[in-house]
């Protein structure tokens, strides 16, 4: 919920901006190692992504509509787009090791 006196220009753009600072924190805190990329995923049926483009999170792909438990090769469930938002510009090399 909004609450009508908030004023913040591009508010979903900033709200995942803060979000983004704040996982890696946590998240390091907490398991004792970093992050060095965020993904999320979006129904497309749904939701078209917008604000999570508009604060730079990239589309990466799609699932293939399967569930983690699945035993069949059907999709079972809707397709969703795979966004990724890299925290590091080395997060390629970052994640290789």
């Amino acid at each position: 919920m909004i609450l009508p006196w908030v004023r913040v220009e591009h508010l979903a753009s900033h709200i995942l901006g803060r979000m983004a600072r704040q996982v890696p924190r946590d998240w390091q805190q907490v398991y004792g190692h970093p992050i060095h990329l965020l993904e999320t995923f979006v129904d497309p049926e749904r939701f078209r992504g917008t604000c999570y483009r508009a604060a730079n999170w990239i589309v990466v792909g799609k699932t293939t509509g399967r569930g983690k438990d699945s035993t069949s090769s059907r999709p079972n469930r809707s397709i969703k787009l795979v966004l990724a938002l890299p925290l590091h510009r080395r997060f390629r090399q970052l994640l290789s090791q």
